[in-house]
């Protein structure tokens, strides 16, 4: 297989619920104006604390500077698995269980943190750009690497450092990190790009509104209905992450399913948040499916992880996963 070092220098940042509306100007644009700007790559995800920005550079010059903004101390690139050749954001979904044993489990024995992007076209690794020799030495047996340069895809060279990685001592890696899992469902779709204008206003609606009024189905006496939603914008496609009720908002024939219809469960890693250095988290969750043949996605937030195992699988049954 092919692990793609794309492009793109990405930074991660989080804007605090309050401080969302001087950035919308900024964040509309970036979503539904992406031709009136050079940005390629961009994300963005609410939880119950923050949202969630991952953006390239040029879209990070969209951004107001405001108190409201905390950006990570780094800057990152993404790492993307692909099975043959193709683009990398057109290539077949992978699953971060389908990545466990390969990237995500050598990475963290070498002590490489990781931030994970699951989108519905692809899975994307961050990592921190200092850290890349590193990670190239950890994966070139495994794989063949390839850089994006201009969009082109070519050889990487191993940039220098061939010597001197001391090999790890393998380590069981226990769950540290409380898990918790809201009642609601979700659902990991797309759209054409090109239909994109016709659901605009109900986009933003759901991204930049979501203190109105609840989504049909969670009562205020359901404490365990989260708010979490997700719209990535990288290389022309979409990718969107939403509960089942938020889904029912949209026009019939707009979103793309599949013909089973899956729906995915959530479970939500840490108690406080998890911060950027340490190493490990992501291994800890997907390893356990992965023996299991559970497929799942895994969205890293500023603040908290959250894996999507598909819903047939009860909470039960992962709980017991991660004993």
């Amino acid at each position: 297989m092919e692990l793609h070092i794309l492009e793109h220098s990405l930074k991660v940042a989080s804007i605090e619920k309050e401080g969302i509306q001087i950035c919308t100007h900024g964040l509309i644009k970036l979503a539904f104006l992406a031709s009136k700007t050079r940005c390629k790559f961009f994300s963005l995800t609410e939880t119950p604390e923050d949202y969630t920005i991952i953006v390239d550079e040029e879209g990070f010059k969209e951004l107001p500077q405001s108190e409201h903004i905390s950006v990570a101390d780094a800057t990152w690139l993404a790492l993307n698995v692909v099975s043959g050749g193709g683009n990398a954001s057109n290539s077949q979904p992978i699953g971060v269980t389908k990545i466990a044993k390969s990237v995500i489990a050598p990475l963290a024995d070498h002590n490489i943190s990781v931030f994970m992007l699951s989108t519905y076209q692809t899975d994307f690794i961050l990592v921190r750009e200092r850290d890349l020799p590193m990670v190239m030495h950890t994966l070139s047996s495994e794989f063949t690497l390839l850089r994006v340069v201009n969009g082109e895809t070519v050889a990487a060279h191993s940039l220098g450092v061939t010597n001197g990685f001391v090999k790890p001592k393998l380590v069981p890696r226990p769950i540290i990190h409380p898990l918790s899992s809201p009642s609601n469902m979700f659902c990991v779709t797309s759209l054409d790009p090109d239909t994109l204008p016709s659901v605009a206003t109900l986009l933003m609606d759901v991204m930049f509104y979501s203190g109105g009024p609840k989504e049909p189905g969670a009562s205020s006496e359901d404490s365990s209905h989260i708010r979490f939603f997700s719209f990535s914008l990288i290389e022309g496609y979409i990718s969107l992450v939403m509960d089942e009720q938020t889904t029912q908002r949209f026009p019939n024939n707009v979103l793309f399913t599949s013909a089973s219809g899956e729906l995915w469960k959530m479970v939500r890693i840490g108690g406080q948040p998890l911060g950027f250095d340490e190493c490990g988290i992501v291994a800890q969750i997907s390893e356990p499916l992965a023996t299991a043949d559970i497929p799942a996605y895994y969205i890293s937030t500023f603040k908290f992880d959250h894996a999507l195992p598909l819903a047939v699988v009860s909470l039960l049954s992962i709980s017991w996963l991660f004993m």
